[in-house]
């Protein structure tokens, strides 16, 4: 398993007590065999990887490690079987020796929309919230950040997060098996927090934009991405039920109505990066996510609508500073 001790350092040199004493109690929990019936499986694929030398990598065009040459092609079909035990992924793409890890979501077609229109990463500490296995972050330390953090809850993709890092190596970006309730309240020295697919599963989106500023240094710097719906600063959508066949969704508000809330939570400097229609060439289903995907949450006379009959998932991404 990967340690924590470079990341508790990090912290201690912020100045920052509480969140260190916590942690590691916080991890031990998470980490527990009993917080999931298949962790030990996991683990256990993790545990096994071997560690091949990589002639190269790359984190600014993509996440690739290694070249096809390193490994024998035995070597690479075996490493294929033990990531594949891990399925489904679903943020990606990877490229792991020679080995396409094609994600559910074209998770590189996002950041290609957002990595010029915020402030420049280099040497800055970075939060990522709901980061799933950690593409993001492993771009966000392309691009140059000092330390990144990634936190998300669901431990598959934590252990998805631990495979690509052991073979990788040592780096400073960690996901952590936390939600944003877990991180101490102010912490107040990030200098850019990522929130990208989360508000609409907060059952108070104020909140949430709260706590994310909480976690930001004076002068940092919010990317939000999430979901939205067409109209005026006062409209806001609440499905009924499912949304594009998910439970968890609650607030899609028109892009006025967002910046609108984050001005009332004290942001400043908002702008609109980018907006635009999901596209079922970016979300679908793949040999390394085999379970359903957007195509199958559309209605299927109008891919305008969801199989609900509620607009089609719509994304915007807006950066804001505190």
């Amino acid at each position: 398993m990967l340690g924590y001790d470079e990341l508790y350092a990090s912290l201690r040199e912020a100045g920052d007590r509480v969140w260190v004493e916590s942690l590691p109690g916080q991890l031990a929990k998470a980490f527990a065999d009993s917080s999931h019936g298949d962790l030990q499986r996991w683990r256990r694929v993790v545990e096994e990887l071997p560690r091949y030398p990589a002639s190269s990598v790359d984190l600014v065009d993509a996440v690739r490690i290694g070249a096809d040459s390193d490994i024998a092609d035995v070597a690479r079909q075996n490493l294929r079987e033990q990531l594949m035990k891990l399925h489904p992924w679903r943020k990606g793409p990877y490229r792991i020796f020679g080995i396409d890890i094609d994600t559910e979501w074209r998770s590189d077609w996002k950041w290609e929309r957002l990595k010029n229109g915020i402030a420049p990463l280099a040497n800055r500490s970075v939060l990522d919230v709901g980061c799933g296995n950690g593409y993001h972050c492993w771009r966000m330390l392309g691009a140059g950040a000092r330390l990144v953090v990634g936190i998300d809850p669901t431990l598959l993709s934590v252990m998805q997060f631990q495979a690509i890092r052991k073979l990788y190596g040592s780096a400073p970006v960690y996901v952590l098996p936390l939600g944003i309730e877990d991180v101490p309240g102010n912490l107040g020295w990030f200098d850019t927090v990522f929130s990208m697919g989360v508000l609409y599963h907060r059952r108070s989106p104020i909140d949430h934009l709260l706590e994310l500023k909480g976690c930001l240094r004076p002068g940092g710097e919010l990317v939000l991405e999430t979901l939205v719906v067409e109209g005026d600063d006062r409209h806001v959508l609440l499905p009924a039920g499912r949304y594009a066949q998910m439970r968890n969704v609650w607030f899609l508000p028109s892009c006025q109505a967002l910046e609108l809330w984050l001005q009332r939570c004290g942001y400043k400097d908002i702008q609109l990066l980018h907006v635009g229609k999901t596209t079922v060439e970016e979300q679908r289903s793949t040999e390394w996510m085999r379970f359903h995907s957007l195509a199958d949450f559309l209605d299927p006379g109008s891919p305008d609508l969801t199989c609900e009959g509620l607009p089609a998932p719509m994304r915007a991404i807006i950066k804001a500073s505190v």
